[in-house]
Formats: C-alpha cells, structure tokens, sequence
C-alpha cells in the first residue's frame, strides 16, 4: 500500500498537459479529504522533474506558488500547454 507522499505523486504524475486539478482534489483521490494543504507542502518540496506540480493549483482557479522545478514560472508552463489565464487565474 503507498504512503500518502506517494499516492499524491502517483495522482500528479497523471494530470495531462493542459489540464490542472486542485489541491483538494489531489487529497481527496489520495484518500484524505481535507488535506489540501498537505498537497500543497508535498509539491512545494517535489524535486522529482516526472511530477508537474505545476498543474496543481488552488481551488478558485488562482495558480498558486510554485517551486521552479519544471521553469521560472508556473504561469508561463501552464500557458505552453495550452491553459488561458488571466489576473493569475485559470479561465476555461
């Protein structure tokens, strides 16, 4: 059975180009519902490159921090894989 660091890289390492998914959510699917902000610590410490962190944002669709594994900016990657944002927030 994985450990919790390793389902919320596990669920992250799945988030497809393009597409992004909340803290909350990555903690829900990982089985512990309310653990967002657990998430949020895990991907501002990820140093695995095959986890994109970056498509892991706040639950009101503002981008959040992000650690510069993948880039400079969190906002500049997500525009690359196709994403629309606008006052730091992800417009579908």
């Amino acid at each position: 059975m994985k450990n919790f660091k390793e389902q919320v890289y596990s669920i992250v390492s799945k988030i497809p180009k393009g597409e992004t998914m909340s803290y909350g959510e990555v903690a829900a699917r990982a089985g512990a519902p309310g653990a967002a902000r657990a998430v949020g610590s895990l991907m501002a410490r990820n140093t695995n490159p095959h986890v994109p962190c970056h498509r892991v944002v706040r639950s009101d669709g503002s981008i959040g921090d992000y650690n510069q594994l993948q880039g400079p900016s969190k906002e500049e990657l997500l525009r690359k894989e196709g994403l629309t944002i606008k006052n730091g927030r992800i417009r579908s």
